[in-house]
């Protein structure tokens, strides 16, 4: 077995361990009892070397300061998953910051969404509570709608400590914030959007594990870090 192929099978593993999060209180969709079908991951693919192997023009194009902190908290968080400089950047770099001119990550949140409707189908089609009546549409809409995410999913994730974002709505209240966004008052975050960028955020995460280490580690990643904090009982 190659060295990358243990690394990946190891990833999967370690992302089982649940992060310790409570499902949010809110009613978001009906309950479906949980069911996992056993299935092996040693044909997961290797790892992609794309952002390993990029310029290091375009990489030191970030900070290093910026681009530090963003991978030690990204990997801190999703251990022991790896993020290359320029993958990190562009999963945490919104359309609006200055950075966004070298890259942001609207195309990984774009595959990241797709991503996730794929396996909420799955998931809710292979419950056994599911019903009939019960809408497909519906269940993902809220379930998976961006604002759920960045309030439910992106705090548990800790992303507003390494969020790069320039907001359209400037409030004096921002000023006490400084770059670490997950101090934001709730009702503030709300007034200027942080929920929406920052469930874009998650997105783009979700993207760029599924672009990096493939299908395997990515749903693992959705049954563990964001299932629980998006489907409640009742």
């Amino acid at each position: 077995m190659s060295k990358a192929l243990r690394s990946c099978r190891v990833a999967v593993n370690a992302l089982s361990r649940p992060s310790g999060s409570s499902a949010s209180a809110v009613r978001l969709v009906p309950r479906f009892t949980t069911h996992h079908s056993r299935r092996s991951f040693s044909s997961s693919p290797s790892p992609r070397n794309d952002y390993q192997q990029q310029s290091t023009s375009s990489i030191a194009s970030h900070p290093s300061s910026d681009s530090a902190r963003i991978v030690k908290h990204l990997e801190n968080v999703f251990s022991p998953l790896q993020f290359p400089p320029e993958l990190a950047n562009r999963i945490m770099t919104h359309a609006s910051h200055k950075d966004a001119i070298i890259s942001h990550n609207a195309r990984l949140s774009f595959i990241g969404r797709r991503v996730l409707k794929t396996y909420l189908l799955l998931y809710i089609h292979s419950s056994p509570a599911l019903l009939p009546a019960h809408d497909y549409d519906l269940i993902i809409e809220r379930a998976l709608n961006t604002y759920v995410l960045g309030q439910h999913v992106a705090p548990k994730w800790g992303l507003g400590r390494v969020l790069k974002w320039a907001p359209v709505n400037i409030s004096p209240k921002l000023e006490s914030v400084g770059d670490d966004y997950s101090r934001m008052d709730p009702k503030l975050s709300h007034s200027v959007g942080l929920y929406k960028v920052m469930g874009t955020s998650v997105e783009a995460v979700v993207g760029g594990i599924f672009y990096q280490y493939g299908g395997a580690v990515a749903h693992r990643l959705f049954h563990t870090r964001i299932l629980p904090n998006i489907l409640l009982p009742g």
